[in-house]
């Protein structure tokens, strides 16, 4: 296959892509700006939890993939996937790299060239925001002579069983000949595409599928604190209402929502709601809310146990288990579980966390990193579950520690307090 990839960023979206087209044939530029990024990748060094440096140095040596924060490498291109972050800048969708991508590959579109936009984004962004940088800075115009289209990413870091190559790829174009085109790619790279007729379509797809969840946790987040009020098990009652077989998906609580998505995502849609409309999504704002203030709550729940136990909680020592934002994963940018420990540090407690799936320079200043031991187990006064790796011995934490506020259910006991 002579067809020459560009994807820009290299993060937990656009590295498995890369890697998975090496895979199917492509000769591949993974550009990234992040020059320590590009050193990493180009030494077999991955740092994207589902691609290991041994995938990683097999399309190295293939001679298939080139990883550069040098647009050049780019030039003659047959498909460019855009795959860069769209966070938030004062609660509107920041742009700004989707802007810095579509400026820097414009100069080097081609006529017959596909232009593929996969970071989460608002409805309109594919044709009103991009297409205009494109054909800018290209001197060319779209459908007539390049091809455009949006495909939302459905990666899901550590997820074992469904990757990239076996979770259906929703795929839309400008008009029929890019749709066409799109399809076509991914056609080499899933094994199944599910064409939608509009740009806009795909767009709020993603949407959708993030804040379906998103509203959901915060249901049962909510619920879970009432629950407790009222007495009630809310996890024995959330197992048997999911033995219902239709008409009920399993959402469990946690300490909030965090990662790429589920913490922006849905205030996309708000925010284009109300720009398009003047209406406020109710629903999502409500949602918000509550997820905002889960890692708030698990601080006041663990004060209040402690305090039950004749403790302060300035001056305990609090062991925190699990950093990352989901069970078996490796980052924890912007992850509840950092709050909590943020802010148990900043009621005066000797804040311990253990994770060995983060990188620990990205914990708050004072808060020591240990091993789990029998030792720190035995001798904090309470031990905080906050993501459920299965790494973590439960048996022995049951056994060993005093005190255990558990977010998670993975424990039992009379020495065990449930979220």
């Amino acid at each position: 296959m002579e067809e020459k990839l560009v994807v820009v960023g290299q993060g937990y979206v656009g590295l498995p892509l890369a890697m998975r087209a090496v895979e199917a044939g492509f000769d591949v530029v993974g550009i990234d700006v992040d020059q320590w990024r590009v050193k990493r990748l180009n030494a077999c060094e991955s740092y994207v939890e589902d691609i290991t440096d041994d995938r990683l140095a097999a399309a190295l040596r293939s001679g298939r993939y080139l990883a550069s924060s040098d647009y050049a490498d780019a030039e003659g291109f047959g498909v460019c996937v855009i795959t860069v972050p769209t966070p938030l800048a004062e609660g509107a969708p920041d742009l700004r790299y989707i802007a810095s991508s579509g400026r820097s590959i414009a100069p080097l579109l081609r006529p017959g060239a596909t232009v593929i936009l996969e970071s989460t984004t608002y409805p309109g962004t594919t044709e009103e925001y991009l297409l205009p940088l494109l054909e800018e800075g290209s001197g060319l115009r779209a459908p007539e002579d390049f091809f455009l289209g949006y495909s939302p990413e459905r990666i899901d870091p550590g997820n074992p069983e469904w990757r990239l190559e076996n979770t259906p790829k929703v795929v839309s174009g400008l008009d029929e000949a890019s749709l066409s085109k799109v399809g076509a790619f991914y056609g080499q790279i899933v094994s199944r595409v599910v064409p939608v007729s509009s740009l806009q379509v795909a767009e709020l797809c993603k949407l959708l599928e993030n804040t379906f969840r998103h509203v959901n946790i915060a249901l049962v987040n909510e619920l879970s604190i009432f629950a407790e009020q009222l007495g009630i098990d809310v996890w024995e009652a959330i197992d048997a209402a999911s033995t219902k077989p239709f008409g009920y998906m399993r959402f469990t609580p946690g300490p909030g929502v965090g990662g790429h998505c589920l913490p922006i995502d849905p205030s996309y849609l708000s925010w284009k709601v109300k720009r398009s409309l003047g209406h406020n999504f109710r629903v999502v704002e409500l949602a918000n809310d509550i997820n905002d203030h889960m890692p708030e709550h698990v601080v006041h729940r663990v004060t209040l146990a402690l305090n039950q136990r004749r403790k302060p909680v300035n001056g305990s020592r609090v062991v925190v288990l699990g950093l990352a934002y989901k069970k078996n994963a490796g980052d924890c940018r912007e992850s509840p579980a950092i709050e909590v420990a943020r802010g148990l540090h900043k009621l005066g407690a000797d804040v311990r966390a253990a994770d060995p799936h983060v990188e620990h320079f990205l914990l708050p200043p004072g808060v020591e990193i240990i091993e789990v031991s029998r030792r720190e187990l035995a001798e904090a006064d309470a031990v905080v579950i906050l993501t459920d790796h299965d790494c973590f011995d439960y048996g022995l934490i049951e056994q060993v520690s005093p005190f255990v506020f558990d977010t998670r259910n993975r424990c039992r006991g009379p020495n065990v307090e449930l979220l």
